[in-house]
């Protein structure tokens, strides 16, 4: 058991995933098959009770970050000297998941305390590197490969930034690498209103301030962005695994177009 560590705010968010991830991992029908989170669960002495994270948010949360999964994986297979970069990694065990070649240069970013921890429960493969700071400033990024295409990821982070720092990160981005893509989860402004009611944000204390009505706008703010995927729907198979008032609640929407206004996973080539 490691010395209990409290964060707050947007850090405390973090807790959130892995909680997420771990209850989705056990359950028989997993996506995500996270043994990795649980076990981290047991090294580290957080309250988590007070998070309230239910049963339909584990599975939202294990199904965004299986399609991020893939979404990477993919680019690995079709770009064997990939560069991946995690913003804002949390305890992320995504390394893990997808498991890269060695010759796959992989870096995870976060805040110096964060990494202090996932230090102490991670172990370091051959190819991997993390790096402390803040991803809205500049000086991380210079520990950074750029000698080859690139794979940016970004999960439960950039709703939480300001809206002129998010276009302001992905220009440093795309002009520090060659080519590569970028993939993140994004919320419209009335799903981040919405969200601030969520218990378990709510308990955190962390404010979502960014938001997307329209994933035209960001290639119009970063122009070297082309979008490539919009992804807002949930499949039978995902829905099924959802309590009942839930599911009909997600089928409603469907029907219309809210519901891709309201949360979706976005992939960019630059």
């Amino acid at each position: 058991m490691e010395p209990e560590i409290r964060f707050t705010g947007v850090r405390e968010t973090l807790l959130i995933t892995l909680q997420a991830k771990a209850d989705e991992s056990r359950m028989p029908n997993s996506f995500l098959n996270d043994r990795r989170a649980a076990a981290v669960l047991r090294r580290i002495g957080q309250d988590f009770e007070r998070l309230r994270v239910g049963h339909d948010m584990a599975v939202g949360i294990a199904i965004r970050a299986h399609l991020l999964d893939r979404w990477t994986a993919s680019f690995i297979d079709r770009n064997p000297d990939a560069i991946v970069v995690h913003l804002g990694c949390g305890l992320d065990s995504r390394v893990f998941r997808v498991a890269p070649p060695r010759q796959v240069r992989w870096f995870d970013i976060d805040f110096p305390d964060v990494i202090a921890l996932r230090r102490k429960v991670y172990p370091c493969p051959e190819g991997y590197m993390m790096i402390a700071g803040s991803i809205v400033g500049k000086r991380w990024m210079e520990k950074l490969a750029s000698d080859g295409p690139a794979m940016i990821i970004a999960e439960g982070v950039l709703p939480y930034l300001k809206p002129d720092q998010v276009p302001a990160l992905l220009r440093r981005l795309v002009g520090h690498f060659p080519s590569g893509e970028i993939a993140f989860d994004a919320y419209s402004s009335i799903a981040t209103r919405l969200l601030c009611y969520n218990p378990a944000i709510r308990a955190t204390g962390a404010v979502l301030r960014w938001a997307v009505d329209d994933p035209g706008e960001l290639e119009r703010k970063v122009p070297s962005l082309a979008l490539v995927e919009d992804h807002c729907e949930w499949d039978g198979e995902q829905l099924a695994r959802l309590s009942p008032p839930t599911r009909i609640a997600l089928q409603f929407l469907q029907l219309g177009f809210v519901h891709c206004r309201m949360g979706r996973l976005l992939r960019y080539r630059f």
